[in-house]
């Protein structure tokens, strides 16, 4: 039966508990500001405009994959960079990236079955039955498992985009790709045991500490797929010796306070592109603005 988003969002809900004014997933975050810059390469394969060069100003998040805003930072979880790209002459676009590299779920039904299956007391019982219907997600699971670790910094792991997108340059040249955020610092993972002596919350605490000192950068990787390379569903992998090109510098200056915090919503979506880049037929990436837009209609709570 098909997914539809009050069915997704209700789903989340019961996994990670109802708090009405939190995200379904992601729903503890630390906001930031940066600036970033294009190489002369990312011009080169899409004439988008915050590919060009110029210095665009960035709105981001950092978060914890749970649906509960009070998890502690130091629980195994996927980590989130969401990316906010304001472009020259008005407008913007996001880019959404987690910190585990297989997404593991090529339909929004196959996703949700997967949460369903991860919650209550019986998914003990119920987990290993969806991966035993579902070996390409049990494949999956060593290599994420190990990006699941906490990390010593939000800075010091590798975001990886779920979906292939169109990029077109100014000739008319068109290739698909797939992008990573790439730490300029070391990728540290740490143990549960030092995570717990960090605290709760360690990880915004070490980002305002961090920035407050001295800038955090990462470099968006391209990799370009091979003209047989799937490129509409989102769990299959690309293989490592396709081509990559480091297409800009993301500086990150510094943590702000939360912007929804006088009941504005910020709704990040991985659909909302700009001349140059295109969607594929995805249907992951094409369900997850309807699931997000009622989260955040949740968040707003009843019309005022």
């Amino acid at each position: 039966m098909p997914t539809d988003p009050v069915q997704a969002v209700d789903v989340a809900k019961r996994r990670f508990g109802d708090h009405p004014q939190a995200r379904a997933l992601h729903a503890k975050g630390t906001w930031v500001r940066g600036v970033f810059t294009a190489t002369p390469e990312a011009r080169s394969l899409s004439r988008a405009a915050h590919l060009q060069g110029d210095k665009i100003d960035v709105l981001a998040r950092f978060s914890n994959g749970s649906g509960d805003p009070q998890s502690a930072d130091y629980k195994p979880d996927v980590r989130g960079l969401a990316v906010r790209f304001t472009l020259p002459g008005g407008g913007e676009t996001d880019l959404l990236a987690q910190s585990v590299p297989r997404f593991f779920s090529p339909t929004p039904e196959h996703f949700v079955d997967f949460i369903r299956a991860n919650t209550g007391r019986t998914s003990n019982v119920k987990l290993p039955l969806f991966l035993a219907r579902h070996p390409a997600a049990a494949r999956s699971l060593p290599v994420n498992a190990r990006a699941l670790a906490p990390v010593s910094s939000y800075v010091n792991c590798r975001y990886f985009t779920v979906h292939a997108l169109r990029w077109t340059n100014a000739q008319g040249t068109a290739q698909h790709v797939r992008c990573d955020w790439r730490p300029e610092a070391t990728e540290i993972r740490i143990s549960e045991e030092e995570a717990r002596h960090r605290g709760h919350d360690y990880l915004a605490q070490e980002l305002r500490e961090r920035l407050g000192t001295w800038p955090a950068r990462f470099i968006l990787d391209a990799q370009i797929a091979d003209p047989d390379d799937p490129v509409d569903d989102p769990s299959q992998h690309w293989p490592d010796t396709r081509r990559r090109v480091d297409v800009g510098t993301l500086t990150f200056t510094e943590v702000i306070d939360d912007p929804e915090a006088g009941g504005d919503i910020v709704v990040f979506d991985p659909s909302r592109l700009t001349d140059g880049i295109a969607s594929t037929r995805d249907p992951v990436l094409a369900f997850r603005p309807a699931a997000y837009s009622e989260s955040a209609r949740r968040r707003a709570g009843p019309a005022r």
